[in-house]
């Protein structure tokens, strides 16, 4: 993809950055990269580089605490990570891992570049003001969501918001890895998929599950 491409993915995906100037400044010091599926783009306690604006595909994040884990939040096309844009702008490690989820496509902003745009641009302020608005929202629900919901409620709705996620009804993944998303053990997940299974919810196939009545 080359700049013209990078410069009309921005103006598509992002039209928040209204201003001639800062696309152009993105579509300058922006680099396209192409990430498969599975990748991880950021582990706990390294250093942000560079902050994703994803145009295509999604990425998960996800909160690690000794040996658990917890899905916090997806990035789809169109936003970024509220959490890196924080890291960086105060130049500290990153306390999130993200792996993308699908085959992913995004524009990656050099972390040097963020600070001074932020102080430059009005419309970059908005976006990074907006992000870590949504942002902090998605991750209220996920701890209302503990708080307030049983397993068995927590589950239908990662099923049903992985499923929009990636516009599918058929999603690729293993118990082990919901577990992991919802900090509990396979042997829960396993049981409580049996049970959407049985109430005709879902079909579990191998390595999949069907939410064809989800």
């Amino acid at each position: 993809m080359d700049k013209v491409d990078v410069k009309n993915a921005l103006r598509k995906y992002f039209p928040v950055f209204d201003q001639g100037e800062l696309i152009d400044e993105l579509s300058s010091k922006g680099i396209y990269m192409y990430v498969p599926s599975n990748q991880y783009i950021l582990e706990v306690g390294s250093f942000i580089k560079v902050i994703p604006l994803v145009i295509k595909g999604s990425v998960k994040v996800i909160r690690e605490e000794g040996d658990g884990e917890l899905l916090l939040y997806y990035i789809r096309p169109g936003e970024s990570c509220a959490m890196t844009l924080s890291s960086c702008m105060r130049k500290e490690q990153s306390s999130i891992k993200a792996i993308v989820q699908e085959d992913t496509e995004l524009i990656a902003m050099p972390a040097d570049a963020v600070y001074y745009m932020f102080r430059k641009y009005p419309a970059w302020q908005d976006f990074v003001v907006n992000s870590y608005s949504n942002r902090f929202e998605e991750v209220m629900q996920v701890l209302d969501t503990i708080a307030f919901h049983k397993m068995d409620e927590r589950l239908v709705k990662y099923l049903i918001q992985k499923g929009e996620t990636l516009s599918t009804k058929e999603l690729i993944v293993s118990h082990q890895e919901i577990a992991d998303d919802l900090a509990t053990s396979r042997e829960v997940i396993s049981r409580l998929l049996k049970q959407l299974e049985r109430s005709g919810k879902v079909k579990l196939l191998r390595g999949k599950i069907d939410l064809f009545n989800l």
